[in-house]
């Protein structure tokens, strides 16, 4: 039950709900519970709940054994770890045999500010959108974040769910049926549209905002789920607009961008991507610093939106 608006926080108590009546969850985490916050499960339910230590690969592999077995688990650390370190153990050990895990990328994107590079995950969506059998979330509050849990237990097969660091303004209707594989408008529009993910969708609202002061009205969606794309509702989303702007914390090179391209293929609208350019990502003092740094800003939004818009 979500008590906060920490997307970690609201993770590690969805599991302690959920595991409560399913005792075939079990959790394993890489040395970093309190920061995923799997440690509110080991606190509940310690005989289900495996310290692997800082070795992501083995915790992939004994994850597929134990599904095998009937179990649901989830593995845990930060997503740059979760999805590269152990990339060759969820490709050969889950994804080839399609088996019932799920994997928590925490400390998504450009969230883990203080850390840098090396903890900051800008590639983690195109690592694992690309393996066959992987469902790839992107949850943009605590709300979706509970919702998408909820889902990915009673989902059969690999799933990928990605949560930012930092507490996030809630934007979802918590009243809304929630379904993997579905996106939402979450701001109507008919000049625009843009399709979001992550902290994005709150950035790419407060851009609508900014633009309707400027006469120009602009459509957002929330892309939760990157992996299946709902392509349908996507091009439904895209009837009577100019033009269309991807926004996501993550590379522009293989993430939310690159498969909305790939659906608008023989599409003429004019698509401008946000995200972060070919680089990596740095430490800083606060988050904020960094959304500004890599241009993730709502006036970064607004400005893709009159790009697109001008032809330029």
């Amino acid at each position: 039950m979500r008590t906060s608006d920490s997307l970690r926080k609201t993770y590690g108590e969805t599991l302690v709900e959920l595991g409560k009546d399913n005792k075939d969850i079990v959790l394993m985490e890489a040395d970093l519970g309190n920061s995923t916050m799997s440690s509110l499960f080991a606190a509940a339910y310690p005989q289900r709940y495996f310290q692997m230590g800082i070795a992501e690969q083995n915790m992939a592999s004994t994850a597929a054994g134990l599904s095998l077995t009937g179990k649901i688990p989830f593995i845990n650390s930060f997503a740059v770890f979760a999805s590269g370190r152990a990339y060759d153990q969820i490709r050969s050990s889950i994804t080839i045999a399609d088996l019932n895990v799920k994997i928590c990328g925490s400390s998504a994107g450009l969230s883990d500010y203080g850390d840098g590079k090396t903890h900051q995950s800008i590639d983690d969506i195109a690592l694992m959108q690309v393996l066959p059998h992987m469902t790839v979330l992107s949850p943009c509050d605590a709300v979706e974040t509970e919702q998408m849990v909820k889902a990915m237990v009673s989902h059969k097969g690999p799933v990928y769910i990605r949560i930012n660091r930092n507490d996030l303004a809630v934007v979802s209707d918590p009243s809304a049926e929630y379904h993997i594989g579905k996106m939402t408008k979450v701001v109507e529009g008919s000049d625009a549209v843009i399709f979001a993910t992550g902290v994005m969708v709150q950035q790419s609202m407060a851009a609508a905002e900014l633009l309707k002061a400027e006469g120009v009205s602009v459509r957002v969606v929330n892309v939760s789920t990157i992996k299946p794309l709902d392509k349908e509702a996507l091009l439904g989303y895209c009837e009577g607009v100019r033009g269309v702007v991807t926004a996501e914390e993550h590379s522009t090179i293989g993430g939310l961008g690159s498969v909305v391209c790939q659906a608008l293929a023989k599409s003429r609208l004019p698509v401008e991507m946000l995200g972060v350019d070919d680089r990596y990502g740095t430490s800083a003092e606060n988050y904020d610093i960094l959304l500004k740094h890599y241009g993730l800003e709502p006036k970064d939004v607004a400005q893709k939106v009159r790009d697109v818009l001008s032809g330029k």
